[in-house]
């Protein structure tokens, strides 16, 4: 007997509210026919595309459809239907790609009133992208994305894999993007909040889209992301499960309002790191370590001091706690121990209970209700391992969810892949455990439950930006 797929409780609530509104948005749409509702902006397909001419995408203001002969990156590079740039170092050299994918692309954008995202020249944020494949297996993969990257930052990652396989796909910009996103919005967190609302919005609109494109709405839908898009799988699960069937995170950003959180371990780093490089003073290295840096990491520490704990705090920071630095804007670059306001004397405990709350409005509960597969490496030295997944993980089980997780940690594992290339005998690619991760959580919605959480080890030899057993 095969066993029983999972029957998480319905939420209440908003959950249920927007559970009925996905219901409602689908029936209409296939009510309507090609014309679509009012209050969708739509677009006339050309000539050779399958499915109906005419599709339209609930709330969005701006609509393009183009029929292409290949979704996948290997096709849209070249048409110019993605931007590489934003894609751009997040996958190893060796990875193999699937191709030949044919299908519909539409790009536009939701209302917004920023305008960071500069792509296809609309400087306007909200920005998304759909993709519909001729041959489709019933299913809708939705991404937000990772960092502070576009729409198209998981093209290479996520995309390719799921077309390949049959899904339609979906990934937003998140509302905001680049370096300065923290000028969105009036209050602190308000920026990073909507990159859920906008995860949730889009989910709703590409449901409507794929029953206008297949005749029938999606049988499976899955969240999929990686860092601050894992988090966002995260945040889904747990605040409209009704949503999705299952979610894929892969390494997702841990915010809670009493730690940890990066606040809590990139100061340390920023502040000890100058002298373990200069000297390789054992106290300043242990400092590391202690801020949560796995040992064995060491080798990465350059890379990471250079271009993301720096970055990484001061403009999260200014996002969350903008009064640290008075009239500054996310503070002083690389500034030493002791400079006034300085982001590397951070102290997130001392700062006031407003600034523990803006975090709380962004936070996770680990009360997720659907079926979720965590990856994350032991060698991150962005997020440590022991700061964020495993942290998370406890959570989900304090919730009495564990039967709904899977957590594997892959042993040399970072957090940006394309460093493989210069570490190959140090670091192992996450993104073949993440497609092994996609394939056992499209076996668990079937009813067969995937293997056991463990860590992964790193094989001695092989091709390891493309294979990865999730048996341990």
């Amino acid at each position: 007997m095969a066993p029983a797929r999972f029957r998480p409780p319905r939420p209440a609530g908003a959950a249920a509210a927007v559970t009925a509104v996905t219901a409602a948005l689908v029936a209409t749409l296939l009510a309507a026919g090609p014309a679509g509702p009012a209050g969708a902006a739509g677009v006339t397909g050309a000539d050779g595309c399958a499915g109906p001419r005419t599709l339209r995408v609930p709330g969005a203001e701006r609509l393009v459809s183009a029929c292409l002969a290949d979704l996948t990156t290997a096709g849209t590079v070249a048409s110019g239907h993605t931007v590489p740039a934003e894609w751009a170092g997040l996958h190893p050299a060796g990875a193999v790609n699937p191709t030949g994918v044919p299908g519909r692309q539409l790009d536009g954008y939701f209302p917004d009133t920023s305008t960071f995202n500069t792509d296809h020249g609309w400087n306007h944020d909200a920005q998304f992208v759909v993709r519909l494949p001729e041959r489709w297996n019933g299913g809708l993969v939705v991404a937000g994305t990772p960092g502070v990257r576009r729409q198209y930052a998981n093209d290479v990652t996520i995309s390719d894999w799921v077309l390949a396989r049959g899904y339609a796909y979906a990934a937003t910009d998140k509302g905001n993007s680049g370096a300065t996103f923290y000028r969105d919005g009036v209050r602190p967190g308000d920026a990073i909040a909507e990159w859920n609302r906008r995860v949730t919005e889009l989910t709703l609109a590409a449901k409507a889209v794929v029953a206008q494109r297949y005749g029938r709405a999606p049988r499976r839908t899955i969240a999929a992301g990686v860092s601050n898009g894992g988090y966002l799988v995260r945040w889904q699960l747990e605040n409209h499960p009704d949503l999705y069937d299952g979610g894929l995170d892969w390494e997702g950003t841990l915010w809670r309002p009493e730690g940890p959180n990066l606040f809590d371990f990139l100061p340390p780093a920023m502040r000890h790191y100058p002298a373990y490089a200069a000297t390789g003073d054992p106290a300043a290295h242990d400092a590391v370590v202690a801020a949560g840096f796995a040992p064995g990491s060491e080798p990465l520490w350059a890379f990471h001091a250079a271009v993301y704990w720096d970055l990484t705090q001061r403009i999260y920071r200014e996002e969350l706690d903008p009064a640290y630095d008075g009239a500054l804007e996310a503070g002083t670059p690389f500034c030493a121990p002791g400079t006034p306001a300085c982001d590397a004397d951070y102290d997130y405990a001392s700062r006031p209970p407003s600034v523990h709350r803006a975090v709380a409005r962004i936070s996770l509960t680990g009360r997720i209700a659907r079926p979720m597969i965590t990856l994350h490496g032991t060698l991150d030295a962005l997020l440590p391992i022991t700061r964020d997944s495993d942290v998370y993980a406890g959570m989900v089980g304090r919730e009495g969810r564990a039967r709904l997780h899977r957590y594997y940690r892959v042993e040399g594992g970072n957090h940006v892949d394309s460093l493989y290339d210069a570490y190959p005998d140090l670091l192992r690619p996450i993104l073949p455990c993440f497609r092994s991760g996609f394939a056992a959580l499209e076996g668990w919605l079937a009813g067969d439950a995937p293997p056991a959480g463990a860590t992964l080890p790193r094989p001695a030899s092989g091709d390891l930006a493309n294979t990865c057993s999730l048996r341990g």
